[in-house]
């Protein structure tokens, strides 16, 4: 009698680990404001120019918006001078917005700022950031007059008053914090209102998958 050998076979259990594919996304180019404030008196020189990481980026040009019309630093009459990687713009128009672009159209945040109109020795105007704040960090806010002084002043934040008082600081700032602020003197002085921006702290954009897959 032949011997009938049946071999049984034992599925192999294979596992596959799919784990962390991770997608990281740097912060875009910006716009550096030197100084950095919102709110100037007429004819104030600022210095812009767009950065990467802390260096100059020189693929990116300076540009503005103004009564619709859109400019680029150096091109158009009237709108800014170039000093080496800089844009130094004359701030005489009440409304203007500048931001950094590439030849594809990529485009920094925007950045706007208040021009004080009042000519008498009255006009004061907010010290404010012009650059997004980031969360956890402090903002010293004060009131500044035409010949470069600080006053006693009442800062107005979000519709509410406090002070008199030099400055106001606002520690550990949160997005709570953004919104419309500015400040008057007893003398009769009011600065523009501008914006506090927020920003979360950096952390790049990191997009994970992760499954168990038997065979």
């Amino acid at each position: 009698v032949d011997e009938v050998k049946t071999i049984s076979e034992t599925p192999t259990r294979t596992q596959i680990h799919l784990v962390c594919v991770c997608l990281c996304v740097s912060p875009p180019v910006s716009l550096s404001v030197g100084p950095n404030l919102q709110q100037f008196f007429r004819a104030s020189l600022v210095d812009l120019s767009c950065v990467d990481d802390g260096q100059t980026a020189d693929v990116w040009t300076v540009k503005r918006t103004r009564g619709g019309l859109t400019d680029v630093c150096g091109a158009a009459p009237g709108f800014g001078g170039l000093l080496g990687s800089y844009c130094v713009v004359d701030l005489s128009a009440p409304n203007e917005t500048f931001w950094c672009e590439d030849s594809s159209g990529q485009q920094s945040d925007r950045v706007s700022f208040s021009v004080q109109s009042d000519p008498t020795d009255k006009g004061v105007i907010l010290e404010i950031p012009a650059l997004p704040v980031r969360t956890g960090s402090d903002v010293i806010l004060r009131c500044r007059m035409r010949n470069g002084a600080t006053v006693e002043a009442y800062f107005f934040i979000k519709g509410s008053s406090v002070g008199p008082k030099p400055e106001h600081i606002i520690t550990n700032i949160t997005q709570a914090d953004e919104g419309l602020y500015s400040c008057s003197t007893n003398q009769g002085g009011t600065s523009p209102q501008s914006s506090l921006r927020v920003r979360g702290q950096n952390t790049d954009i990191t997009s994970c998958l992760k499954a168990d897959v038997t065979l």
